[in-house]
């Protein structure tokens, strides 16, 4: 791990030095990861993904979970193949991705990223042509990340523009979501960490969680934590998951759909801290491809 650290963080910071500016019309890379499993990670990423559809934008869900890929079950939708298959030239990426309400497209991962790994440099340039249409298309790439921390999930976050964390008030959450802002702190990735609080039993619950995260951040890493918003614990959300429905259209009018919503709408006027510029000339999917060789 800490060679592969080293070197993400080598890789990062001679882009982010000598990059220049992305071209327009490439998409904005969110990736949302966790310290653990069963925070509610992935049901945040489709029903986000939905409400900025809603508002008019093209959104990608990139779901890079293995072994928990759930985001097509979320949304009641039966994947026939995934990026594997592109990957081995059975399929056209046109004949894997999903198509969800509201401008919402899904890319199944399966083990697609650790697929990468084994390509010659020529299979990969065309691998990366062939997945243009992911950066080119969307207006925001979202990205599943399995719970956790591995080397493909760290250079998912070197390589995006974005990291969201997700937690909930649980001590266990904690102390896993700050080990991932601690590592994400060490390796050099991002100077900025937006966090999300799930299930929390009120506003203040929830702030009170971001406001003993943001103490030690503060005390003991050089990394800012924005604190993005809460999700407050409401019943609606299990009902609309065993309808395979997503909350913030089965329930509009709920709490926690509202709650969605100001997130979302926080993360597209830049309260996330993202700036349109400057941006990398060189795509997403090729930066991250030449972190794994």
């Amino acid at each position: 791990m800490a060679d592969q650290a080293e070197h993400l963080r080598a890789l990062f910071h001679q882009h982010r030095i000598s990059g220049a500016p992305r071209k327009r019309g490439l998409s904005r890379i969110i990736v949302v990861a966790s310290g653990k499993g069963g925070v509610g990670k992935s049901n945040i990423v489709v029903n986000l993904a939905i409400v900025f559809g809603q508002l008019g934008r093209k959104i990608i869900i990139l779901d890079t979970d293995v072994g928990m890929a759930n985001v097509d079950v979320l949304l009641n939708l039966k994947p026939g193949y995934t990026l594997v298959d592109v990957i081995k030239g059975k399929k056209e990426l046109s004949e894997v991705i999903l198509r969800g309400p509201y401008n919402v497209e899904i890319v199944p991962g399966g083990s697609g990223f650790s697929e990468m790994v084994n390509l010659d440099n020529h299979q990969r340039e065309q691998l990366i042509s062939r997945l243009s249409y992911l950066e080119e298309k969307g207006d925001i790439l979202l990205i599943d990340c399995a719970a956790g921390l591995s080397r493909d999930i760290l250079s998912f976050i070197a390589a995006a523009d974005e990291l969201v964390v997700v937690t909930t008030p649980e001590p266990t959450a904690l102390t896993d979501v700050y080990s991932i802002i601690k590592i994400v702190n060490n390796c050099g990735l991002k100077s900025r960490v937006n966090l999300v609080v799930n299930m929390a039993h009120g506003m203040k619950e929830a702030e009170n969680v971001y406001g003993r995260l943001e103490n030690v951040c503060r005390n003991y890493l050089d990394i800012n934590l924005y604190f993005l918003g809460a999700i407050e614990y409401d019943l609606v959300v299990r009902k609309a998951v065993l309808d395979c429905s997503p909350y913030v259209l089965k329930y509009p009018n709920s709490r926690v759909s509202q709650c969605t919503r100001d997130i979302a709408q926080r993360l597209l006027a830049g309260g996330g801290g993202y700036s349109p510029a400057p941006k990398k000339e060189e795509g997403f999917l090729k930066r991250l491809i030449r972190m794994w060789r």
